[in-house]
């Protein structure tokens, strides 16, 4: 018997002012499979992942299938910094993982464990590091480490790789498919890097002129689409 999916969305609208950027959408995401978002800046891609953590209004359904006490492990496509707060790497992660202020320290049990976190990642030896001192890139894969600890049942990431050069971006797709294969997490993510979409993928949902279309990579990103969306140009008519 099939697996029911972690997440199934019907008959879902998305507005933006008074303007419908989304209508009557329907997707599913599988447990232990990778479904990627593609379609033009401003279509309502991140507006959906929104809507499912409860941030953006919209009508329609959206439903979890998990058991109680399921999490979201959710990574945005922007997280701004103060650059001048007096906040470690450490510090940062450890904010909902003690119960003690952070301001009181980090306790060494937990830093071992921040550690080996953070190595997953790629980010060996950065927990004393200022969070504000982070690079683009750095600062995501901090985002990472903090959304898959613990592992979630369904993981959000919008453009999480956009911030990575090409060793950490292949770093990044190796860890993203051990923890949807071998961990058994469900993952949405936004990309418009479509070599690494058919890499991933293995659904793809085309969010083009308010409407949706789903299937396999090699149905959804082809020919013309592939191009336009390569050269941020709109889509040409399904």
């Amino acid at each position: 018997m099939q697996d029911p999916p972690v997440l199934e969305i019907r008959n879902l609208t998305l507005l933006r002012g008074n303007r419908v950027i989304l209508a009557a959408a329907a997707l599913e995401v599988a447990p232990r499979g990778i479904h990627v978002l593609v379609g033009p800046n401003g279509c309502g891609k991140s507006t959906l992942l929104a809507a499912v953590l409860g941030m953006a209004e919209f009508t329609g359904s959206i439903r979890l299938h998990w058991r109680a006490g399921g999490r979201i492990g959710y990574v945005p496509q922007f997280f701004g910094v103060d650059r001048t707060l007096p906040v470690t790497v450490a510090e940062f992660l450890a904010l909902t993982r003690q119960r003690r202020p952070v301001c009181f320290g980090v306790g060494r049990a937990r830093r071992a464990a921040l550690d080996e976190l953070l190595a997953r990642v790629g980010m060996e030896g950065f927990l004393r590091r200022p969070l504000g001192a982070l690079s683009g890139g750095e600062l995501q894969r901090v985002l990472l480490a903090n959304a898959i600890d613990p592992l979630p049942e369904l993981l959000l990431l919008d453009e999480p790789a956009s911030g990575l050069d090409e060793s950490a971006t292949r770093s990044f797709e190796e860890l993203l498919l051990e923890i949807s294969s071998r961990d058994g997490a469900a993952v949405l993510m936004v990309s418009h890097d479509l070599a690494q979409v058919r890499r991933l993928a293995d659904e793809v949902t085309l969010i083009h002129r308010g409407g949706v279309r789903s299937g396999p990579p090699a149905r959804i990103i082809s020919g013309d689409l592939a191009e336009s969306l390569a050269l941020g140009a709109d889509y040409p008519a399904s």
